[in-house]
């Protein structure tokens, strides 16, 4: 028996949609061309839309029935970044990335398009009470996208009782979405510490302040923060990612550099490994 009250969604499009993102990803800010893309997608269901917070971000608006943008009555919001990661693609696929050290490795170009089959669906089907924002945030990878659009008025133009959102995962099987009571995902942050001692030769070692084994010695203490510092029970990630030092094997260098990032489910959790990196 045929529903007559289900909407088509036009998957063919929307795959096509993706995969042109994938082929053409930008980075934090400079996402003129998806933006672009976005907003033609939006045109041609009627939506009505508003581009510009945070540079390239847009917000797009559905009215349920009897409702408008005088009488939006609730609103929800939901949300998906558009930004791509510095990066160099290694997939042979005939949409792999054509823009050298960048592509779409963390799935926003998949984000964006379920957004967007999110607005074809529900501007098809208005029998809803209230308003639906579509949020189409740049700048998630490192650059505070969100912070960004509600520093410059996000939720004073659209006020938003709820905002939800969702992150692709490929191991769970099609079809499936997994959920659970509170947080699920977690906050990111990203740090840097620099090590400044005094370079030399290395035949001289005594001359100098060595800041590589400095380093090595805060990576290793690092460590011991989750392990030793949160409750066995909270979840806690701290990840040393990258280490600069040096430009010569027979030379010391003056100057170390430790790249990493901490993810925490809790404002408390966050504030304990903030304060033992610092310490």
């Amino acid at each position: 028996m045929q529903d007559n009250n289900k909407t088509p969604l036009n998957v063919k499009r929307l795959t096509e949609f993706r995969r042109d993102l994938h082929r053409h990803p930008e980075l934090k800010f400079n996402e003129f061309r998806t933006s672009e893309k976005i907003a033609e997608f939006l045109t041609a269901l009627d939506i009505p839309f508003k581009r510009g917070l945070a540079t390239t971000g847009i917000v797009a608006s559905i009215y349920g029935h009897g409702h408008s943008a005088d009488n939006p009555g609730p609103a929800l919001g939901i949300r998906a970044d558009i930004d791509a990661l510095p990066m160099e693609e290694a997939n042979n696929l005939d949409y792999a990335s054509q823009h050298k050290g960048c592509m779409h490795a963390c799935g926003h170009d998949g984000h964006t398009a379920m957004l967007l089959g999110a607005a074809e669906l529900l501007s098809a089907d208005r029998r809803f009470e209230g308003t639906v924002h579509l949020i189409f945030q740049p700048g998630e990878e490192g650059g505070a996208g969100a912070r960004v659009m509600m520093d410059e008025g996000l939720f004073r133009l659209f006020p938003c009782q709820a905002v939800f959102a969702l992150h692709n995962w490929p191991a769970l099987p099609q079809g499936h979405m997994g959920t659970k009571v509170g947080p699920i995902m977690a906050s990111g942050i990203t740090f840097e510490i620099i090590i400044r001692g005094k370079g030399g030769h290395a035949a001289l070692p005594h001359s100098t302040i060595d800041p590589v084994p400095v380093a090595c010695a805060i990576v290793t203490q690092l460590q011991s923060l989750v392990s030793r510092r949160m409750d066995p029970l909270d979840a806690a990630v701290l990840t040393i990612g990258k280490i600069e030092a040096g430009t010569s094997p027979n030379i010391i260098p003056s100057e170390a550099r430790i790249y990493g990032t901490c993810r925490t489910l809790t404002d408390e959790s966050q504030s304990l490994i903030l304060e033992g990196v610092k310490r």
